[in-house]
């Protein structure tokens, strides 16, 4: 009877595929991003598509608290599906703020440390893009996810070693007179760590998931 009862009710088969845009866009503001941390022109070129890209994860994301409130079969947890997309929400939103600081402290070089984490933050945007559409069939799929996971927290720990030592070599070439410059650079470096570090939240909200599911 309650089987009965609940093919009768309000269905959303399209989580997955929500899901799956919001990954998508996050590899476009993720490559977006990268670009402008090529320098010079290429700053003012890709800063507007990483804010659309932001913008357009905001609305999907959207979609999908929407579609939970609406919908009284959901493929797993109301909260995990909320929490899992509020994850992956996190990492464009951090991608604008470092967006922003470099066009705010209007930087337009960088060194290798720099393009190296932007490098890292695009690793871990197609490892998200690939690892989402396995949420679909999390039973079969659960040993691939877990080790896509784990490459996103391995990427996050290299990233980390990379921030350090983009600062070190950032407080080393910063003449005395160039405090100012020195604060903003670094905080730039350090907004684009917790870019990576928002993608391993993202990677342990999906593993939380396949623990109750598997």
């Amino acid at each position: 009877m309650m089987h009965w009862f609940r093919r009768l009710m309000p269905r959303e088969e399209r989580f997955f595929e929500m899901f799956d845009r919001h990954a998508a866009t996050i590899s476009r503001g993720a490559e977006e991003l990268r670009r402008m941390l090529d320098g010079g022109e290429a700053v003012a070129r890709h800063f507007p598509a990483v804010l659309a890209a932001e913008d357009e994860a905001d609305a999907i994301t959207r979609e999908v608290v929407q579609a939970v409130r609406r919908t009284f079969v959901t493929p797993f947890d109301r909260g995990d599906i909320q929490a899992l997309i509020g994850r992956m929400d996190d990492t464009l939103d951090q991608m604008k703020k470092a967006a922003k600081a470099i066009r705010f402290f209007e930087l337009t070089e960088f060194g290798d440390e720099y393009r190296q984490m932007g490098d890292a933050i695009s690793r871990c945007a197609k490892l998200l893009a690939e690892v989402v559409p396995l949420l679909s069939q999390i039973s079969p799929n659960a040993s691939r996810i877990a080790i896509l996971c784990e490459q996103i927290r391995n990427v996050e720990g290299e990233a980390d070693e990379v921030h350090d030592r983009g600062v070190t070599e950032l407080f080393r070439h910063t003449a005395p007179d160039q405090v100012l410059r020195f604060i903003a650079a670094r905080e730039v470096f350090d907004l684009l760590e917790k870019v990576v570090d928002r993608f391993d939240d993202a990677a342990n909200e999906i593993e939380s998931i396949v623990v109750e599911h598997v």
